[in-house]
């Protein structure tokens, strides 16, 4: 036992060694509160994370930088500030973090949300261009939206139709818009109570697949702020995100058959 203590105050120690260097690597950085060995700014985010930020803006400036563990962070809560990142220098800011949610789901960071600026993401967006969100295309899925927009006021109207009621407008916003996408790209409505698919439990099971990706999505996962946690990954992200991956490739692979099989 005290054999392993004293390897993990080593490998603390190591890693904080890394981290500090790490940090001298960066030059001319914006200020920013001293931050910690391994959890850096980390414990000093505070929800609402908007109004943390706006009093760390008023003491350190409209630019400033955090430590999120080994991941350095520039806070921009300027808007001059952040239209001249986004218009003169959005090039520069184009890359991505990979992650472990872009790993596992997003084919080990390779779709146009989670790839770095190159060829490969140039040629995603010429093609989401031309195929996606074109004047023609938005304008042949205009329907679509629209009987989705009228299904959702459709929805308001009755629920309140004697009187006042309250509603979980985020999880309406959320089933209209995964519907119209996936009527978009399936022709079928996978969510709510008037969806398109004779298999419920078929559509549970996706409908279950996509709150658990939007859960996993979010940027709070210690995992890819702190790398050492993925080695004993305490919340089982890593376990989730190769489940949900197995399972998008086990129904992709029974799809596949189903087609070969009715020719």
């Amino acid at each position: 036992m005290a054999l392993l203590y004293f390897a993990l105050v080593i490998l603390l120690f190591l890693f904080s060694l890394k981290l500090l260097f790490q940090t001298r690597r960066f030059r001319n950085l914006p200020p920013g509160p001293i931050s910690y060995p391994i959890i850096g700014n980390l414990f000093q985010l505070k929800q609402p994370f908007h109004r943390t930020f706006t009093q760390m803006s008023q003491k350190y400036g409209p630019v400033f930088s955090l430590w999120f563990g080994s991941r350095l962070v520039v806070v921009v809560c300027s808007q001059s500030a952040v239209q001249e990142c986004f218009t003169k220098n959005d090039i520069v800011l184009a890359n991505r973090p990979h992650f472990l949610f872009g790993k596992y789901i997003s084919y080990n960071n390779s779709t146009i949300l989670h790839s770095s600026y190159g060829d490969h993401w140039r040629h995603l967006r010429r093609i989401l261009s031309l195929e996606v969100v074109s004047t023609n295309r938005l304008n042949s899925f205009y329907e679509v939206r629209r009987d989705e927009i009228m299904r959702l006021v459709q929805k308001l109207a009755n629920l309140s139709s004697n009187h006042f009621t309250k509603v979980d407008l985020k999880a309406m916003f959320m089933e209209m818009s995964f519907n119209t996408m996936m009527r978009i790209v399936s022709g079928k409505r996978l969510f709510g109570d008037d969806c398109d698919v004779n298999d419920v439990e078929k559509a549970k099971e996706f409908q279950g697949i996509i709150k658990e990706l939007v859960i996993l999505a979010g940027v709070n996962n210690r995992e890819d702020f702190l790398p050492f946690v993925r080695w004993f990954d305490f919340d089982n992200l890593e376990m989730k995100l190769k489940g949900i991956e197995f399972t998008t490739c086990r129904n992709r692979y029974i799809s596949f058959n189903f087609r070969m099989d009715n020719g």
